[in-house]
């Protein structure tokens, strides 16, 4: 494998991010909450790599739930409220946006393709066949692509290879990292946008966006699982030599904690969640002991009175849930063989993270480093948007500035075709495509 003098033409390809993205607005569909960022062209901050959100709005979440969303018009309304909030001060009318989100259970695969070369140094083209080869073999029956990131190069076996182009070898190979979700969530997502009267640009996996947002670039490079606990499903992106090499997930979250509670104590779903919220915890505490609080009982009974429990046993429902859920994530990690090292840290973010004693309990269940994220790359977030849940939301504002972009953008990936059926596109406009997204990339 040999370098050719092709290197100085690469020096003069365009790079990302030369050009400031255009107004872009990130949904962020959860099961507890709907939240909208809205980032202007100046709000790109190329100097010290963040993001400034203009506008941003979040409402109480209808029509979703453990990870999948039930009512499309309840989902519709909830979306029309929190955009309304969102552009209450916007002076461009916001009419598409990106969806992150964790309903349909985003989940990836790998899939490696090698092509033959010729005596000639790699170009574009060549790069672009690895791609279409690729492309060519995945199957995802009734799930639908929304992330394709080329994760990996190698000439003649030599593995590690960031840009091929310019090498001289017989086989270029390629890992790409296919992530997917359930058709139909992905068809419901977009009919209820239709109905709030938006156009969908491309759905995105939140624990890829919080990572965006979340993660410092050495974690990304020394390994690190970015850990996603929302109200309906619990999620992961993992991260090793600087690029997303994992994503899966399990559709429990802060919700099935929220019900455990409400079932427990005989209080209502409202009670229960302000007791997990202001007194909940999954740790002992010195100072719980003898401790007395009271939820709202359940129903509508004038005479009933409020439930009086021991703090104590709020957190002994708390606690088994939320280690139940950390271990079902690590185990599915365990199993799926992603390259999640022994010196790989954990970073906690969604808005069930927030519950007190969760990065205790995670780094006793991953036996490893953790901490719990804010959004650092969006540092001018007004207190009530700048806690854990909103890394998702940032995260796509990030990606629009910053990338990774990706083999097949989010929004081409809607009409895309991917598998065998996608050979007379591979033939035609898509290898453009590629080699496009290859000059702005490597």
């Amino acid at each position: 494998m040999t370098r050719s003098g092709a290197g100085g033409e690469a020096e003069g390809l365009k790079r990302l991010g030369a050009a400031r993205p255009a107004q872009v607005a990130a949904l962020d569909l959860g099961a507890s909450k709907v939240a909208c960022f809205i980032m202007t062209p100046d709000g790109v901050r190329r100097a010290d790599g963040t993001v400034r959100v203009a506008h941003a709005g979040h409402v109480q979440s209808r029509g979703v739930r453990g990870g999948a969303l039930i009512d499309i018009e309840a989902a519709a309304e909830a979306i029309d409220h929190a955009m309304t909030r969102a552009q209450r001060d916007c002076e461009t009318p916001v009419s598409s946006v990106i969806v992150t989100t964790s309903i349909g259970q985003p989940q990836s695969s790998r899939i490696s393709a090698q092509v033959s070369l010729g005596s000639r140094p790699i170009r574009d083209a060549d790069l672009a066949r690895a791609i279409a080869s690729a492309l060519g073999q995945a199957r995802f029956p009734g799930r639908r692509p929304i992330h394709l990131l080329p994760i990996r190069w190698s000439v003649d076996g030599a593995r590690g290879v960031r840009d091929p182009r310019g090498l001289t070898g017989h086989q270029l190979g390629l890992d790409l990292l296919v992530v997917t979700m359930a058709e139909t969530a992905f068809t419901a997502i977009a009919h209820s946008l239709a109905l709030a009267h938006l156009d969908l640009e491309g759905v995105v996996a939140s624990p890829f966006m919080s990572a965006l947002s979340a993660l410092e670039e050495d974690e990304k490079e020394l390994g690190c699982a970015c850990i996603d606990m929302g109200a309906g499903s619990t999620t992961a992106a993992i991260f090793s030599d600087g690029s997303l090499v994992h994503v899966d997930g399990v559709p429990v979250g802060g919700h099935h904690v929220t019900a455990d509670i409400a079932r427990g104590l005989s209080t209502s779903m409202n009670g229960a969640e302000r007791l997990k919220t202001m007194h909940g915890s999954c740790m002992a505490s010195a100072h719980e002991d003898g401790e007395k609080i009271e939820a709202p009982p359940r129903g509508d009974d004038p005479g009933a009175g409020p439930i009086v429990v021991d703090r104590g046993i709020v957190k002994n429902i708390i606690a088994p849930r939320v280690e139940e859920t950390l271990e079902l994530v690590r185990d599915r990690l365990k199993a799926s063989g992603a390259p999640f090292e022994p010196g790989a840290s954990v970073v906690l973010t969604g808005g069930a993270s927030q519950l007190n004693g969760v990065r205790e309990m995670a780094t006793r269940v991953f036996d490893r480093p953790v901490r719990l994220a804010r959004p650092i790359r969006s540092p001018h977030l007004a207190d009530a948007a700048s806690g854990p849940g909103f890394c998702a939301a940032a995260g796509v504002l990030v990606r629009a500035a910053y990338g990774p972009r990706e083999a097949v953008s989010a929004k081409k990936l809607l009409t895309a075709r991917i598998g065998p059926a996608a050979a007379p596109q591979v033939q035609g406009g898509m290898l453009n495509r590629f080699a496009g997204w290859l000059r702005e990339n490597l």
